[in-house]
């Protein structure tokens, strides 16, 4: 048997194994954590970035003596839509394989959403937007038990892309409008599309200022809590994060937490925003 018949036959034992293990105690399952990531970065990040990505791929592929290098959403551009096809590929096999060890199981997988809006003559541009980021994995999430919906700003879509942030707004740490009602607006679209129960598995605001989180947290729940009062099924929220973490490129620097952290004794602080989101999940109201 050559190698590459040996890891067909043994891919699916390898699926079913882990399955079976990693399923036993969860509630929820995702396959996926943000596969397209990518695409969202080929149009946000600016191109000086995502070469000097293609050139840090193109290194790693020579110290490991491979032919090709990926890792995570590390991917070139030239490699993206073989990219997507493979993992639209694997959310079908994942979900099968976690469905066979526990049938009872919710099974899904979360997207990185924008709430993307139009500004005048622009609804064209968002629809192909829509379209390329976010159409093939919310016609693959129909029939699936829920979608995950990670959402942290909006966008707004003129004739030629995206418009600037208006003057005078309040903006994060990636310099983004903080827009509370782009959760909202994320959730609307995910189910609109799929049909599919939505479980928001990432929300938040990068900033070191707490009181913009402080006040982010209930005014971004307030709107959701329209979208479910309209019919949208929402089954449960997670905010992201719990502690200041560590974001791979960008280092330490951006932090969404709730609770900040001691680098040199790793003690965690809670922030504010702790609290305000402590006492909206205590009271299991607004």
């Amino acid at each position: 048997m050559d190698e590459p018949e040996l890891a067909r036959s043994v891919r699916p034992l390898l699926r079913d194994r882990a399955a079976r293990h990693l399923a036993k105690d969860i509630g929820y399952a995702t396959t996926l954590n943000e596969p397209n990531l990518p695409s969202i970065f080929k149009l946000t990040l600016p191109s000086a970035m995502l070469e000097r990505r293609k050139l840090m791929l193109a290194e790693a592929a020579r110290v490991t003596g491979s032919a090709k290098f990926v890792a995570g959403n590390a991917v070139t551009l030239d490699d993206l839509p073989t990219f997507n096809a493979n993992l639209l590929i694997a959310h079908k096999r994942g979900r099968d394989a976690i469905k066979t060890a526990r049938p009872d199981l919710p099974v899904g997988f979360s997207l990185a959403m924008i709430d993307d809006q139009v500004g005048p003559g622009g609804e064209a541009c968002r629809d192909s937007v829509r379209a390329e980021l976010y159409g093939a994995w919310l016609d693959a999430a129909r029939g699936d038990d829920f979608i995950g919906v990670q959402n942290y700003e909006r966008a707004v879509w003129g004739p030629d892309g995206k418009l600037p942030v208006p003057a005078g707004v309040e903006t994060n740490g990636f310099l983004g409008e903080v827009y509370p009602a782009s959760l909202a607006g994320a959730v609307r679209y995910a189910h609109q599309v799929s049909g599919a129960p939505v479980l928001v598995t990432e929300h938040g605001v990068v900033t070191k200022n707490d009181a913009i989180r402080a006040r982010f947290i209930p005014a971004a729940l307030r709107e959701l809590h329209k979208a479910m009062d309209d019919g949208v099924p929402v089954k449960g929220y997670v905010h992201w994060s719990l502690v200041d973490n560590f974001e791979w490129s960008l280092g330490y620097w951006p932090n969404f937490g709730l609770a900040s952290v001691d680098r040199a004794t790793f003690r965690r602080t809670a922030k504010p925003s702790a609290t305000v989101l402590g006492a909206i999940a205590r009271r299991n109201a607004l």
